[in-house]
């Protein structure tokens, strides 16, 4: 479902003089959808409640700018070393399965919280074998993961045990190597032809640069200034390019810590006004995310508070994060074609009113289908079980499974022979993304959840996003969504709160996605680079352009994407919207908005 109100606190209270800007935050059931602009911004809306260790935080202008001077330093001192082979930045990040390995790094935790933003990343830590004289147990560990990502100091380079570990591992698996230091241990890795990212500092700010050197957030660009081996002489370094989202501070993309403050009154107020228990704020610009804070609790009972690793319902943000960029990957691949009928693609459909609209419509919503059908009004007595079983396999919600069948032989019927009255209007329907799913489907023979996650998310390094979020994570990660009195009565965590998706067992086109609102920064990331991330080309960038423009001659819409409205007096999606704006909202209060100028 669409939702119909924006808060106007929003573009009143927040204004940044500054291009190509993104802001993304995310709120849970009663949520604003805002956006400022000035040539590029998004705003997203989320209930996450963190402070990222990179943020804003409460510092002022001035600190932050001794900061940057601070991290320029750091990434303009560190080396590159042994990339012959061009390994780092990492790319084809789904081929890959990620471990730090902690041999006792003092900041460890903020070189993994950074590793994290580009990929799932476990952690292992040494400690345990501390008194065993070899970490031949620590190695064995590591079998499940084809990458070894490995902080050392010059000083843990004395360490005979963790060098034979290391030179251990290389033989058979992936391994880079981040040492800090003054070099003095470079000469240790002389027989090694790992990837090294060396930083002559050993403190809290090298230990997030380092790990954005490795994954294209920071470029490398710096040469050995003097000879620290026969290997490492003078002049031996590589360079690379900027590749992935960069996280460091406002003053690094122009804008001032102190226009920020706005947005922490602007939560404030939401919460105070009961609007969301919690809100996180993500602002990008340049390619650069430079506050991510959060506000709040999961629930108004103020215990749990939020943080950036929690995952929500993404809503009708599924609409333009999960189906619209299949069929953009499938017209891409000339297999979907746009004026083509739906029956082609959908054999039950052939005999229904659908048949002859063609996709293209569908996508821009002038199919003519009903706006919603409230299939859980149809939920009678012997239709759900509390327990599942043979005959209720489909899990709804904790302690509530539907009949086998009843999104086959009930709810998709019942949408496909629902009456087309308005074709040809402009008419919001969720129905149009349950037919978009099934022609997916139909295309690629994969299920939806399976094929967003092996084609975009995993690649793209989103691994909080996807489809039933419980399968994966546990439900602590998952802020809940509404306390049910009415449906399922029960407390929704990890179960789309669309009764629909629910009902067809959490896996639908207009709902049913969930992340956190550092996955959606990426995957819009990707929307601005006109359809190139991390090194790689997920869409021509005429695909993009196509999608997200204006492709309707009676309503705002492009292929799937909502857009700005041309009547200035809805102010939709904002007064200071530009042309340019696309996006979409969601019913849980997600919103989504990016301006591509």
């Amino acid at each position: 479902m669409e939702r119909k109100y924006m808060s106007a606190s929003w573009t009143s209270q927040l204004q940044l003089k500054n291009k190509n800007t993104v802001i993304l935050s995310i709120n849970d059931r009663q949520g604003f959808i805002n956006m400022k602009k000035n040539n590029l911004i998004g705003i997203i809306a989320t209930f996450l409640a963190f402070i990222f260790t990179l943020s804003a935080c409460a510092q002022d202008h001035k600190q932050n700018e001794n900061r940057l001077k601070t991290i320029n330093a750091i990434a303009n001192s560190t080396v590159l070393l042994n990339n012959q082979e061009g390994f780092i930045p990492v790319t084809k990040l789904a081929e890959k399965k990620f471990v730090s390995v902690d041999l006792g790094f003092t900041y460890q935790s903020s070189f993994d919280s950074l590793l994290n933003k580009y990929a799932d990343v476990k952690s292992l830590s040494a400690a345990k074998y501390k008194d065993s004289a070899t970490l031949n147990d620590l190695d064995d560990d590591l079998k499940f993961f084809s990458t070894v990502i490995i902080p050392i100091t010059d000083q843990m380079a004395n360490n005979g045990k963790y060098l034979n570990f290391i030179s251990s591992v290389a033989k058979h698996k992936e391994v880079i190597l981040a040492v800090f230091g003054e070099g003095k241990s470079l000469a240790a890795f002389d027989n090694l032809s790992t990837p090294i990212v060396w930083s002559p500092q050993a403190n809290n700010e090298a230990a997030m640069v380092v790990p954005q050197i490795m994954f294209g957030g920071i470029a490398a660009q710096q040469t050995l200034s003097k000879t620290y081996s026969g290997k490492y002489t003078v002049g031996s370094g590589y360079k690379t390019t900027v590749t992935r989202l960069k996280y460091t501070v406002p003053e690094d993309a122009g804008v001032n810590t102190e226009e920020l403050n706005a947005v922490d009154k602007i939560a404030a107020e939401a919460i105070a006004g009961k609007a969301a228990p919690g809100i996180v704020v993500l602002v990008a610009k340049d390619g650069k995310v430079i506050y991510n804070k959060a506000f709040g609790y999961h629930t108004y009972d103020n215990t749990v508070a939020d943080q950036v690793t929690d995952i929500f319902d993404m809503a009708s943000v599924t609409k333009i994060t999960a189906t619209t960029p299949s069929v953009m990957r499938l017209v891409e691949e000339n297999k979907l074609k746009l004026d083509t009928n739906i029956g082609f693609y959908i054999p039950r459909a052939r005999n229904t009113p659908m048949n002859a609209i063609n996709v293209r419509e569908v996508m821009l919503h002038q199919a003519g289908f009903i706006p919603y059908i409230p299939f859980h009004n149809f939920v009678k007595e012997g239709d759900y079980s509390r327990d599942s079983s043979a005959l209720f396999p489909t899990k709804v919600a904790d302690n509530y499974y539907v009949k086998k069948g009843f999104f086959s032989d009930f709810m998709w019927p019942k949408m496909l022979n629902s009456p087309i009255k308005t074709r040809g209007s402009y008419v919001y329907s969720d129905i149009s993304m349950y037919v978009m799913q099934d022609i997916v489907e139909q295309i690629t023979e994969e299920p939806l959840d399976k094929y967003v996650l092996d084609n975009f998310y995993t690649p793209l390094g989103m691994h909080t996003a996807g489809y039933l979020p419980r399968n994966r994570f546990d439900k602590s990660r998952i802020v809940p969504t509404e306390d049910d009195k009415v449906f399922r009565k029960t407390l929704l965590e990890g179960y789309v709160h669309d009764q629909g998706a629910a009902l067809k067992g959490g896996v639908a086109g207009h709902a049913g996605l969930f992340a956190n609102a550092n996955d959606l920064a990426i995957y819009y990331q990707l929307m601005l680079n006109k359809g190139t991330y991390g090194g790689e080309q997920y869409f021509k960038p005429q695909t993009v352009e196509a999608f997200t423009s204006k492709q309707s001659n009676v309503s705002r819409r492009g292929l799937g994407f909502d857009r700005w409205d041309p009547d200035a007096t809805k102010k939709y999606p904002s007064e200071l919207a530009s042309s340019q704006t696309f996006g979409h909202t969601g019913y849980t209060g997600i919103g989504v908005w990016v301006e591509s100028k």
